[in-house]
């Protein structure tokens, strides 16, 4: 398949929907060189990697639960199970760590659009090496407690989470927009 062809068939699989195998280490090393060769104004490299493998997702289940727990005293049993299974649904789930700061000559969202298209560029390359990828956010994205046990610093922010793994089944294409929709030609 040429590159043309996989961009033009490109599609997420969706987290519940991954399972093992993963990628090996070597492999996903791999696909997080793919993921850093994004346009990067100034050299900054405004991103970073937190990988999370089945037992760290495990461990970091619990610290979901705990936090979804804390809001929500009155939850469910299978509302708990949901959220402490967040991080396992896939093999690897990879957080895109934004690292955007105040620079005198680059702008900060431009920094924020790297990590974007770090995320992006995981896909990409999860695809390019025979594995299905989701890039999602969710609460877990944006809850303090979980970025402090992620290890991120309090001006980080997670840009996405890509759950990595092989897909249960070939997903079918979704709609898309048609061009004259979302096209404008000056």
């Amino acid at each position: 398949m040429t590159l043309r062809d996989a961009l033009h068939t490109r599609r997420s699989t969706p987290a519940k929907q991954l399972e093992a195998p993963g990628p090996d280490a070597a492999t996903l090393d791999d696909m997080l060189r793919i993921a850093s060769r994004v346009p990067d104004h100034g050299k900054l490299a405004p991103w970073r990697f937190v990988v999370i493998d089945a037992q760290a997702g495990a461990r970091l289940g619990e610290t979901v639960e705990a936090a979804f727990v804390a809001d929500r005293p009155d939850a469910s049993e299978e509302e708990r199970a949901v959220e402490r299974g967040r991080f396992t649904r896939a093999p690897v789930t990879v957080a895109v760590v934004s690292c955007a700061a105040p620079h005198p000559k680059i702008p900060e969202w431009e920094q924020v659009l790297s990590a974007g298209a770090a995320c992006l560029n995981l896909l990409l390359a999860a695809e390019a090496h025979g594995f299905g990828a989701s890039w999602i956010t969710e609460w877990v994205a944006y809850d303090r407690r979980i970025l402090d046990a992620l290890g991120l610093s309090p001006h980080e922010k997670v840009a996405g989470y890509v759950h990595v793994g092989t897909p249960r089944m070939r997903m079918s294409d979704r709609p898309r927009p048609e061009l004259a929709a979302i096209v404008t030609r000056l």
